[in-house]
Parts: C-alpha cells; structure tokens; sequence
C-alpha cells in the first residue's frame, strides 16, 4: 500500500496545501482513507507525518477541510510557528497522526477525567531518519503520554518506524529510556512548555508524568478508532469536522464520495500564495527563555 501527495500553494503562505493520492492516484483523506492498521496481526499503524523533526511551522492534517489536507495552522490571520524553547530546536520526533482515529470530545477518558480534543491521536516518532511531510510510514508502538492541554485530554503516542535501522531494539517504553537516555524527559519538558511563548500556561499531565507502556497504548489507539467508527458511520454528530471520504465503504459511511467528486472539489480550492518568509524566518532563529516552575 503506498501513497503520494501533490502540494498546491507555496510553503509559508496562507493557501498551502498537501492533498494526498492512493497507488490508483485517486485522492483520498489522510484521515479517515488510509487504514489505521499496516499489520493487524502484530499491531503495527500507519502513521501520517505532519511536522518532520527540527522543523517549526505547525502543519496538522486539516480536519475540518474537505479530504483533509495538511496545511498549517493559523492564528489571527498569522501562520504558526512553534516557537524554540531553550534547550530544544523545533520538534524533537517525527510528529503526526495515527488515520482512522479521533479524540471524541463528548467523551470524557475515565483515566484522565477531560474529554478528548477532536483530533486524531498524535504520534512522535523517535527514529533516527528525518521523515518528510506527508510521508506515511508504519510505526511499532513503544508507549504513550497523556498530556492535558487547556483541559482536555491529548494522548501523545511514542513510536518507532519499523524501517529504523535500530527499529528491532525497541519493544517497549522501557526500551526507549534505556537505548535514548533523555529523551522521554526531554519530551514532557517540551510539550509542557511550547505554548508558553503564545502566552498560554504550561501544559500538565496525567499519571504524574509517566509514560504508560506499549499495552496501555494500544488500548487506547484501539478505543479512539472505536470514536472515529462512529464518527465515520454518522453515529455521533462530526460537528464542523470534515468526514468526507473517497474509500470508506459507502455501506460503512455515508460521507463516501466518488473519485471524480473528489477530483472535481480538489480542483475548486483556492490556494493564496501570499508568504510570510519574514516571519519563518524569525520564528526558526530565535530562541526562547524563561525560567521554569
């Protein structure tokens, strides 16, 4: 199964978008077409990368748009950059999504006691290759955080692209503190921080901070692709989420479009080209201070 994308818009503007095709090059979602699954049988995901690592704009697949995109996030009229919180530069993993999940806001997570935060679960990817925006690769699952942000519920899924060279060391979160000495640290210390800049408070977590381990995760992946059935088959009200989709089956999902459909709506969005190069610029070279609590 592989999958392509074809960009429209520049980079650093306001109309960008990556639009995403399957092998038939027929456009598809990223997040409710690719299958959540690569290898059922020995739980290996599909992963959508938004944000490669290093990297600062603030890309996420567009949930609301029609088939879902990626494109970056905006805020009063501005693109948004993550800002870097000293010690770190960007994103420190390969982020992005896990398909054919959601984050049901109606439902409040009996672990975390907040409601989810209408989005697929996220993943960070802690590979050694730089993955590139769009790819889709198939992570092996290692753990998760349950990061609360601005009270709702905000899993954040630690994987491995089973292609890494050293994919074969890691089987649990375990693995990772053990072969990555700081990095699950480093992790928690940037998502409590990154929204400090913007002015927010600092994000806090569920379990004292602990990662749970790979078992753990993986029940919570399966519960949130429970959500995301019901999403897909109009059983729960999609809100001003965009469930419109090109595979699905249309017994499954009456939000199932033909290709033409889709092909002929791709073609009726417009993409500004109006760039912010000053800003990116600016976000990526500077550093952020502040003292810590």
């Amino acid at each position: 199964m592989s999958f392509s994308v074809e960009q429209r818009g520049n980079q650093n503007s306001l109309g960008y978008r990556l639009f995403f095709k399957n092998a038939e090059g027929k456009y598809i979602s990223p997040f409710h077409d690719i299958p959540m699954y690569a290898d059922k049988g020995q739980n290996i995901f599909h992963m959508v990368v938004e944000v490669p690592r290093w990297t600062n704009a603030k890309m996420e697949i567009a949930t609301k748009d029609l088939l879902n995109p990626i494109k970056q996030d905006v805020k009063k009229g501005k693109l948004r950059y993550v800002a870097n919180v000293f010690p770190h530069k960007g994103y420190i993993w390969n982020y992005g999504a896990i398909p054919q999940t959601w984050e049901d806001p109606a439902h409040k997570d009996g672990d975390t006691g907040c409601c989810g935060d209408n989005d697929p679960i996220d993943v960070c990817e802690i590979g050694s290759k730089v993955c590139s925006r769009g790819d889709v690769i198939k992570v092996k699952v290692l753990g998760i955080l349950a990061m609360i942000d601005e009270g709702e519920t905000d899993w954040k899924v630690i994987a491995i692209n089973v292609d890494d060279p050293e994919a074969s060391e890691f089987n649990n979160i375990s693995d990772v503190r053990r072969l990555k000495p700081g990095y699950l640290e480093a992790t928690v210390d940037w998502f409590r921080r990154y929204k400090v800049p913007d002015g927010k408070p600092e994000n806090q977590f569920a379990f004292n901070e602990e990662f749970k381990d790979k078992d753990f995760a993986i029940e919570v992946i399966k519960s949130t692709h429970n959500f995301w059935n019901a999403l897909i088959s109009q059983k729960v009200n999609a809100g001003e989420l965009n469930c419109k989709n090109t595979c699905v089956s249309a017994g499954n999902s009456p939000f199932c479009c033909s290709a033409d459909e889709a092909t002929a709506a791709v073609g009726e969005v417009e993409c500004s080209d109006v760039r912010f190069t000053w800003l990116f610029s600016f976000a990526v070279d500077k550093w952020f201070y502040y003292e810590k609590k």
